[in-house]
């Protein structure tokens, strides 16, 4: 896909035809603080994300079993490349306490330049070395 640059800003990316760029956003969540900032923590020493948001407690209403539940959690936020997700959706399974944590991945249209670089440029050990595995 070439990429466009809205006003001909070249700082700015957007990829033609609603086509994601190679950056996702993954959310997830966490039972508690302490544990959504050591799994950040994994995560960005790692390479499998560039970025890793601990934010606020919400409360996450599901059902569960056929059970209403109603449960205090902590959102996760990762910014890193589609490359990365399956290494980095089994890292979190092995770090994660739920049966069936969240992992939900958003494609990211457009984007400032330099941020989708680095993105990509943060990651970049996390592949290499998946690579040298495999």
């Amino acid at each position: 896909m070439k990429d466009q640059t809205p006003g001909g800003n070249p700082a700015l990316v957007v990829r033609q035809a609603g086509a994601a760029t190679d950056t996702v956003v993954v959310l997830s969540t966490a039972p508690d603080e302490l544990l959504a900032k050591r799994i950040a923590h994994v995560l960005v020493e790692e390479s499998l994300v560039a970025c890793a948001q601990v934010g606020p407690a919400i409360v996450s209403m599901y059902l569960w079993q056929g059970e209403l539940e109603g449960t205090d959690e902590v959102q996760l936020l990762f910014k890193t490349t589609a490359d990365t997700l399956p290494a980095l959706y089994e890292r979190l399974c092995a770090l994660h306490p739920y049966e069936i944590p969240e992992f939900m991945v958003l494609g990211v249209p457009a984007g400032s330049r330099a941020y989708l670089d680095w993105v990509a440029q943060s990651t970049r050990p996390a592949l290499q070395a998946a690579t040298r595995e495999a």
